[in-house]
């Protein structure tokens, strides 16, 4: 970040994969032996939410309205069994347990929610009951291993294997420990080596319950593998929703940067705020979160729909302190994923610039333009910050020529991970590297303009 605050974006992605093996602890025990509920519900939360409908919060009677009134839920095993644990509500346990039981098409493909429900409400359960419904989540840990395994697929498998480990003989060993171990350490990490991104966005809610599940049973925490690119991601989401609210049917709606045509997509949207407040509960001391919160919680944001409301009442905390997110810089960029987000004020009506994965866009007056990365565009401003794409190469010697200003400008495009000669006016030659997103940055002191030549090293 510019404008005199740095959240580590100088790290170098060298750092980031190095450290994956060092996230391993030469201890670590993928045996489950935590007593239920594992999944989510810590003693605290637990506590937490039992006192919010006590209290009769809003965000609790919310929740009492959908379930006292028999709403059709969009998660209904979710639903029922996080309500039954709330408020010791044996129908709504029941009504969890009967769905999931069931060959309803969700209560067969949905690993997560049958994992939520044999956790969650495993005391209300016969034995017969929780035989049928371990041996038909044991049979999705088994389907889903096959093919191309995701993060929502691989959070889904970690929640199935926490939640029924006294059924396997090894306690959800070999499962965890080959998640863990093989696909997120052994292959997935080092995905941002070619420059893909370490947690999709679309994946950002199945991760946060991933960590949250792994770290609550077996003390392993998945950030380790990558320090870098965490420290910054709370940053990360902040900066990276367009300043104008959206309204949704029931609450108004920050949206997360996205990059198809066409309207908002408010389940999106609700999942982005979900994995937003997952991520303050995940680590609420660090200052990032902190900024985080104070951006999550503005009423007229607060979750009221059947989708979001669940989400909202599990993870929100109104009594977590929160910093004042107007006082962070105008100007976001993260080395470890090449994101670079900057606006000209934290106002609902700022202009914002956005480059992620690949993908330049302006929101302005309202409204979203993306613009073609690599084409021939005048460079844009925004809150102290230039990007421009990178011009094309003189044929006579290969350099790049353009003008710098202001304290930072951004060249995008350019090679990820490549050394180039920089001369800034008639100083010397300095090499410079570019980020995992082919972002070079030129920071020059506040109204200093210079002409800038750049040539890659061969």
């Amino acid at each position: 970040m510019y404008n005199g605050m740095r959240f580590g974006c100088a790290t170098a992605l060298v750092v980031l994969l190095s450290t994956a093996e060092a996230g391993q602890a030469p201890d670590e025990d993928f045996h489950v032996y935590t007593d239920p509920p594992r999944l989510l519900l810590t003693k605290q939360r637990l506590r937490l939410l039992q006192r919010e409908r006590e209290r009769n919060s809003a965000r609790a009677e919310t929740l009492e309205g959908f379930m006292a009134n028999g709403a059709p839920m969009p998660e209904p095993g979710f639903a029922s069994a996080l309500y039954y644990q709330v408020a010791h509500n044996a129908p709504a346990g029941q009504k969890a347990i009967e769905w999931a039981l069931s060959n309803q098409a969700d209560a067969v493909s949905d690993l997560r929610q049958l994992a939520l429900v044999f956790d969650w409400c495993g005391s209300m359960m016969t034995e017969a009951q929780a035989g049928r419904l371990g041996d038909k989540i044991e049979r999705g840990i088994a389907a889903s291993a096959a093919g191309n395994t995701d993060i929502a697929r691989q959070s889904a498998r970690v929640l199935a294997a926490i939640a029924i480990a006294d059924r396997l003989k090894d306690h959800g060993e070999s499962i965890l420990r080959a998640i863990v171990e093989d696909w997120w350490r052994g292959a997935w990490v080092k995905r941002a080596e070619s420059g893909r991104p370490l947690v999709p966005s679309e994946h950002i809610y199945p991760f946060l319950e991933m960590l949250h599940a792994l770290r609550d049973n077996l003390t392993i925490d998945l950030r380790e593998s990558a320090p870098a690119y965490f420290q910054q991601l709370s940053l990360d989401r902040l900066a990276g929703h367009y300043p104008a609210p959206f309204p949704g049917p029931d609450n108004d709606f920050f949206v997360p940067v996205y990059s198809r045509d066409g309207e908002p997509d408010l389940q999106e949207a609700t999942l982005s705020r979900a994995a937003a407040l997952a991520m303050v509960a995940y680590d609420t001391n660090a200052v990032e979160s902190q900024y985080l919160q104070g951006w999550l919680m503005q009423d007229r944001f607060t979750m009221r729909g059947d989708f979001g409301a669940l989400y909202e009442f599990l993870w929100a905390n109104p009594y977590q302190p929160g910093l004042s997110y107007s006082q962070l810089p105008l100007v976001f960029h993260s080395s470890a994923n090449g994101h670079v987000f900057a606006r000209t004020s934290w106002e609902e009506d700022a202009t914002w610039l956005g480059y992620f994965e690949g993908h330049l866009q302006v929101f302005q007056d309202g409204k979203l333009q993306s613009l073609r990365p690599g084409a021939a565009a005048k460079p844009i401003r925004a809150g102290g910050a230039v990007l421009m794409n990178a011009p094309a190469p003189d044929p006579k010697d290969n350099m790049q020529r353009f003008q710098a200003s202001t304290e930072a400008t951004f060249i995008l495009g350019l090679a990820p991970h490549s050394v180039y000669d920089v001369e800034i006016d008639d100083e010397e030659l300095a090499e410079q590297e570019t980020d995992v997103g082919g972002t070079l940055v030129i920071a020059l002191p506040p109204d200093v303009q210079a002409g800038v030549r750049i040539r890659g090293k061969r």
